[in-house]
């Protein structure tokens, strides 16, 4: 649930607290769930999870989803709950795009870069930084608290745009997993998409 120079952590689940529960505490953050303490996580558990999940965000963005992706049982709820709801468009040819066109079709913000989250968002996200001048003695992934993902796609970019289908070649990884890592880069203001799906460093990044 957390890890050392991270923030804590709160998660929802789709099964009692258990283990999971008792790390999250002593972390600092916090596993939410509606199952009692030693329920497994049964699939049918997890669409009610998501009403959790949607819930503690301010707003949902869809990637990647089929007509029947357990991504709209989430959109769905956000909206319900009066959060945000972003989706990415993808190839009109892609079964994969068809959920999040539909959502687009039915009022969902259209999402092209983390600017556009940002202006939607941008009254919560706003604040000094935690940690003050300590965080620059911080390891760089440490300082802008980089998951392994995120730090294998940072690495991989540099300050000249790359085009998305040369990364997934480069790191084999699906275009849609690594859409949303660079997403999640993005709002931490280390990448930039420019036209045409290309993404680089940030000027004022450096490793």
């Amino acid at each position: 649930m957390t890890s050392a120079g991270h923030d804590p952590t709160s998660s929802g689940i789709g099964g009692g607290g258990g283990a999971a529960g008792k790390e999250g505490r002593d972390g600092g953050g916090a596993v939410v769930s509606e199952f009692p303490l030693q329920a497994g996580p049964d699939a049918h558990h997890f669409p009610i999870r998501n009403r959790i999940i949607s819930g503690m965000a301010f707003g949902t963005v869809v990637v990647e989803a089929g007509k029947s992706s357990g991504s709209l049982i989430t959109a769905r709820l956000a909206s319900e709950q009066n959060r945000e709801v972003f989706a990415v468009p993808g190839s009109i040819q892609s079964f994969k795009s068809m959920g999040a066109h539909t959502l687009i079709k039915q009022g969902a913000k259209l999402v092209e870069n983390a600017q556009d989250i940002v202006s939607e968002l941008g009254h919560f996200l706003s604040g000094p930084p935690a940690g003050g001048s300590r965080q620059k003695d911080l390891p760089f992934e440490q300082r802008h608290a980089l998951t392994a993902e995120e730090g294998e796609v940072f690495r991989a970019l540099g300050p000249y745009p790359m085009h998305i289908d040369e990364l997934v070649r480069k790191l084999s990884m699906d275009a849609g997993p690594l859409s949303a890592i660079l997403l999640h880069l993005e709002l931490k203001g280390i990448v930039i998409q420019q036209p045409g799906k290309l993404f680089s460093t940030a000027h004022d990044s450096a490793a």
